[in-house]
């Protein structure tokens, strides 16, 4: 995702809905978000649907990183052979 420009990437919120359209369509092009405001304070940020999803691809992967070594510190690990018998037995049952 790119910086943000506090010139063109913040919008208060009437602004937004006068030019919806042209909004929605400069984020899916310019891969760029948009930070709504209301009464002068953020209210919303607007990504284009590719973006959401790399963002939540991301915390996926975060959130699995963070679970293995987290099981890790408790020593809730596999020795290679255990992982291979694993492996074979969740295999066996597809």
């Amino acid at each position: 995702m790119k910086n943000i420009s506090v010139s063109n990437d913040i919008i208060p919120v009437g602004q937004f809905k006068a030019s919806l359209a042209k909004y929605l369509k400069e984020i899916q092009e310019k891969k760029n978000s948009l930070i709504i405001t209301q009464n002068g304070r953020p209210a919303g940020v607007l990504i284009s649907p590719s973006e959401f999803d790399k963002l939540k691809q991301t915390k996926l992967f975060i959130d699995s990183i963070s679970r293995g070594l987290s099981d890790s510190e408790r020593g809730e690990v596999f020795s290679t052979s255990q992982l291979r018998s694993e492996l074979q037995k969740s295999r066996a049952v597809k």
